[in-house]
């Protein structure tokens, strides 16, 4: 019996279980990128699976977010694999995805493995062996009792610990060859895909380096980020101290009544951070213009209010500037591609009449700032005067304060940098981490929600521009910051789950976003959840879920 498959506005006709890999081959010729998923009506599918009845097709290639995410996730299995023929499953005590770097991740194994230029070799000679080989990369269902049997034969005590909290019966485990392991998402259907990655020694382990969706055959060349590394060592050496690394961990936590304890200590551990940077700030007495930027839901707004106060502390008197009141004038404002204002690019700031300001401020003057009045549009003067004494301190917030193009007039000796990001130190275990990109994404659905009424389908479709206004306007200038400051909690995604799973289950089958929302859905079935009711009043969380102190 033949089904029907419509691909792009044309309709196919296949034998009833025919697999989505021929399928897919037959109309490979039509993408640009290799196809490795497809979704049938809707709904993500990995090409082993077959064609059983009439249905629409969709295809994903490493171009795609989805496919990108399953390239990742399957190389990083093929690397695992290879780590453990080349070194010996009783030299391994551990083998683990740490977190991002570049466009990469970086990962350890302790045990009594060194990490050298010859051991690195050997394993990437492994891992291009098995792609030329194809081999196939297998899905086993198993009930959960079962993997959780398989998980402790096999030394994965982090997985064994996330199961014991899993509600579902059963359990997806993958396979290559006789090599065994759980990973969250969907999988490329054999090893042979996994053509294009590097691998770099860095720091105590090394960086497996992967294409961007951008250009998905190229593997671009590994850039250190020192300072962003180092902020996400020192997270790591929290989550150890606290006993936390991996989402089994949390889990256990709550579910003995110790998350208390580990939120106040959390919130303690961040509140000493802030404490040490105001220091750091009032040993200057020329640091003028304290200027923090940050990604989309890194928590600016509070850390900007939790470090004036830090500063009144320590003998000064800050005084807070959104950069966003020196918008310019709706009708000056740039447009995008897609004839929208572009809020987000340098040109969209008055940057003459900052500099003239900040300036004015510097040598003694007295002026008059700017409110910004988004519902006309328009620069207004309020009699909000201000005149720098020996004291005041200018605590300066906006997404382009770490570029000198904003600030092009003030004396570097003046300014002090400062980058926030919520650089999520969790891993789901210890070959699945989680992308610091989905704990923001998480972060701003709920606020959104929150303050503007806004649909997770809407925050989740403005999310990619959201992502391309980062990497422009952002990132590039992370390195050139004095200090860094990570807002990520290890707890959040136990609080946030109660206010985020509401909204994304809201969001309509049909929906473009459907996918997205599922996906996230999921991943946060993996937690627990947690009251809110113990947060401190100024957390950097009560950003996103409400009732804190700060007028934000």
């Amino acid at each position: 019996m033949n089904v029907k498959a419509a691909i792009n506005g044309k309709i196919y006709e296949y034998p009833a279980g025919t697999p989505f890999s021929a399928i897919a081959a037959d109309v490979q010729k039509d993408y640009a990128h290799d196809i490795v998923l497809v979704s049938a009506d809707g709904r993500l599918r990995e090409l082993e699976k077959r064609l059983n009845a009439d249905c629409e097709l969709c295809f994903y290639t490493t171009a795609d977010a989805a496919g990108c995410q399953a390239y990742r996730r399957s190389l990083t299995m093929l690397l695992m694999k290879a780590v453990y023929k080349v070194a010996g499953h009783e030299a391994v005590t551990r083998a683990q995805v740490q977190h991002s770097i570049s466009s990469g991740y970086y990962c350890t194994i302790e045990g009594s493995v060194a990490i050298n230029e010859e051991f690195l070799g050997a394993v990437k000679a492994k891992m291009q062996e098995y792609v030329a080989k194809k081999l196939p990369i297998k899905k086993t269902n198993v009930n959960t009792d079962k993997a959780l049997r398989i998980f402790h034969e096999h030394q994965m005590y982090d997985k064994e610990r996330l199961f014991r909290y899993r509600r579902a019966s059963r359990v997806n485990l993958y396979s290559i060859g006789d090599f065994e392991d759980y990973y969250y998402g969907y999988m490329v259907p054999d090893t042979g895909y996994l053509k294009y990655f590097e691998l770099y020694l860095y720091d105590e382990g090394f960086v497996l380096q992967f294409p961007t969706m951008a250009e998905p055959e190229v593997v671009p060349p590994f850039k250190p980020q020192h300072k962003v590394f180092q902020i996400l060592k020192e997270a790591t050496k929290w989550g150890d101290m606290l006993g936390i690394s991996t989402v089994g961990d949390l889990n256990d936590c709550i579910s003995r009544g110790g998350m208390q304890q580990l939120i106040m200590t959390q919130e303690a551990l961040q509140e000493r951070r802030i404490a040490e940077i105001a220091g750091r700030i009032a040993e200057d007495p020329g640091k003028k213009f304290i200027m923090i930027a940050g990604p989309s839901s890194s928590g600016k707004t509070t850390f900007s209010h939790r470090l004036s106060i830090q500063l009144s502390a320590a003998g000064l008197k800050p005084h807070p500037i959104a950069v966003d009141n020196y918008f310019v004038e709706r009708e000056m404002t740039p447009k995008d591609e897609n004839g929208d204002y572009n809020f987000e690019c340098l040109e969209a700031i008055d940057i003459e009449l900052f500099n003239r300001q900040m300036c004015e401020l510097l040598s003694g003057k007295t002026v008059e700032l700017p409110t910004f009045n988004f519902k006309t549009g328009k620069k207004e003067y309020n009699g909000d005067y201000l005149t720098l004494g020996r004291e005041d301190i200018l605590v300066i917030e906006g997404i382009h304060c770490l570029n000198d193009a904003l600030s092009h007039s003030l004396p570097k000796e003046s300014k002090f940098k400062i980058y926030i990001s919520a650089l999520t130190q969790l891993n789901v275990d210890e070959h699945n981490r989680i992308p610091t990109t989905d704990g923001r994404l998480i972060r701003r659905m709920v606020r959104d929600a929150r303050t503007r009424g806004a649909s997770a389908a809407r925050t989740i479709s403005m999310w990619p521009s959201v992502r391309r206004g980062e990497e422009e306007n952002i990132f590039p200038y992370q390195e050139d910051a004095d200090i860094m400051f990570n807002s990520a909690l290890i707890y959040e995604l136990s609080v946030l789950k109660q206010y985020a799973e509401p909204i994304l289950f809201g969001i309509d089958r049909e929906a473009p976003e459907y996918l997205e929302a599922k996906r996230l859905l999921k991943f946060l079935d993996y937690f627990l959840g947690v009251d809110s009711t113990v947060i401190p009043a100024n957390s950097l969380l009560r950003e996103f879920i409400g009732g804190g102190c700060f007028r934000v």
